[in-house]
């Protein structure tokens, strides 16, 4: 595995190109360690990756906009409009590179079957040995030496991505890979739709984006997640309201409204239901521990 490490600090701006992922010609991933306020990385040729905030807020432009928080993961899929921005003193770092580099490295080196040698699109939560992989991933890219700390993290990535194999199955298609294009597809919504959960999204919109009819997408969605969109896009805006409650100094009402929800009963009703206590009582909680 050849690495490339780039280190982005305070204000600094990297323009990755084709040739930053590649050396002597050779096909490579760049390992990306940003840190302080207002570090931008752009990136004109298509580059997929794997992202990873370790401290303060990492802003994702791909298309829609994104905003990543410490304890979250996300994998891109190859955007040559690739666009990140370093929020308040951030600590982050990105681990990137072509489709051709990432197929030599998951089939070639960690022994991923050829037709599943991609990542999928998707947020994982970042739990505390993945977050402990990302940071000594950055402390290598400092000393130079990052490929073992490369393996280990991409290990962890593609055994999160292993729990994707049953909705896979439940896709429709005749073959394996008809139902992991469908997924594929519709893995690209519901980012889109965790990105987006506060804005006003129908499902006309959803399943043009999936390149399906409405109904199809909507039995195509439920089939593979178990859930319709509509359930999956209620749950991400509760989710959203709770981290509000928890880090916003907003009122309970405005919390309800920057979360997608005009009907404040609706939202105290749901909230109860989704996590057994009221939105005032979780706040209250929040507030005592700080």
């Amino acid at each position: 595995m050849h690495i490339v490490n780039q280190l982005l600090g305070h204000g600094a701006s990297l323009d990755l190109n084709a040739r930053a992922t590649n050396a002597s010609g050779e096909l490579a991933l760049c390992v990306v360690a940003g840190g302080g306020r207002g570090c931008v990385l752009k990136a004109d040729a298509p580059v997929a990756g794997i992202w990873i905030p370790l401290r303060g807020r990492l802003q994702l432009g791909s298309g829609s906009e994104a905003l990543l928080m410490p304890g979250e993961a996300r994998v891109t899929e190859a955007d040559a409009r690739l666009h990140a921005v370093g929020r308040g003193n951030a600590v982050w770092v990105a681990l990137l590179g072509t489709l051709p580099a990432w197929r030599q490295v998951l089939h070639g080196q960690l022994g991923v079957p050829s037709p599943e040698a991609v990542l999928m699109p998707a947020r994982h939560v970042a739990d505390r040995e993945l977050r402990r992989s990302a940071l000594a991933l950055a402390r290598a890219a400092q000393k130079d030496d990052a490929a073992a700390a490369c393996e280990a993290l991409i290990d962890r990535i593609v055994a999160l991505q292993a729990g994707f194999a049953e909705a896979i199955a439940r896709c429709p298609g005749r073959t394996y890979a008809q139902r992991r294009q469908v997924f594929m597809r519709l893995q690209r919504v519901r980012n889109y739709l965790s990105a987006n959960c506060h804005l006003d999204i129908d499902n006309d919109s959803l399943a043009r984006m999936a390149n399906y009819s409405p109904w199809h997408f909507i039995r195509a969605f439920r089939a593979a997640y178990e859930e319709t969109p509509h359930a999956f896009l209620v749950r991400q805006r509760l989710e959203r309201a709770r981290r509000l409650l928890r880090a916003s100094p907003l009122a309970i009402a405005e919390i309800a409204l920057e979360s997608g929800f005009e009907n404040r009963s609706a939202f105290s009703r749901l909230f109860r239901q989704r996590f057994g206590t009221t939105a005032g009582a979780l706040r209250r909680q929040a507030g005592s521990r700080c």
